[in-house]
């Protein structure tokens, strides 16, 4: 995934407060930590952050330039949302370094039509990986191409690229395939009546 960059102020402003004003003047109150280093608290421009997360998704790399000339290169850990308006009120941001593996989750892309007929079900929506900050995946692929009613797709059956290491259990169940609750409700009173005429028969 190719990192963007965006411009950010240090924050001196603490507490709801602040946040609130830094809220109201049209940024996103946010704290960049790790690598052993003192937490730092800044702000973002709310449009450009939440255009970026909107494309990238939580796993999009960003060099953070803030205007007393320092640089971190970060992924977005934790966002806090307005529930009301869904907008971000608040940012943990990740400090990582190139060449540095990190472990996180990445979403799935389903490809593939499965047997005519079948109702896809799917279990999970995101895969847990470990690779170098620099190389996370936007997603992974997983297809259920062909695959037969009563059938499922495991997480051991899933390709990765070169550099990623799957780390969610390989027995877990991504998809399975059934057929249609109509239809199966329509089989159950068929196969119900078929045993009553046989008993009747009897």
């Amino acid at each position: 995934m190719s990192e963007v960059r965006i411009s950010a102020e240090p924050r001196t402003d603490f507490g709801k407060g602040g946040a609130r004003r830094t809220r109201r003047a049209g940024k996103v109150p946010a704290v960049v930590y790790g690598h052993g280093e003192k937490p730092r608290h800044i702000s973002l421009p709310s449009l450009e952050f939440a255009a970026v997360l909107r494309k990238g998704g939580l796993n999009q790399l960003i060099e953070i330039e803030v205007t007393d000339g320092s640089r971190e290169l970060v992924i977005p850990k934790d966002l806090q949302r307005d529930p009301l308006r869904d907008e971000i009120v608040h940012a943990d941001l990740l400090i990582v370094r190139r060449g540095e593996k990190i472990t996180t989750d990445v979403v799935v892309h389903w490809t593939g039509e499965v047997e005519k007929g079948g109702l896809v079900v799917h279990e999970v929506d995101s895969l847990s990986i470990e690779a170098e900050a620099t190389r996370i995946p936007e997603s992974i692929e997983v297809s259920l191409e062909g695959l037969a009613v009563g059938s499922q797709r495991t997480a051991a059956e899933v390709q990765v690229p070169s550099g990623v290491t799957l780390l969610t259990d390989p027995d877990t169940v991504l998809a399975s395939v059934t057929i249609p609750r109509a239809e199966a409700a329509a089989e159950e009173t068929e196969e119900a009546e078929t045993e009553g005429e046989a008993s009747s028969a009897e």
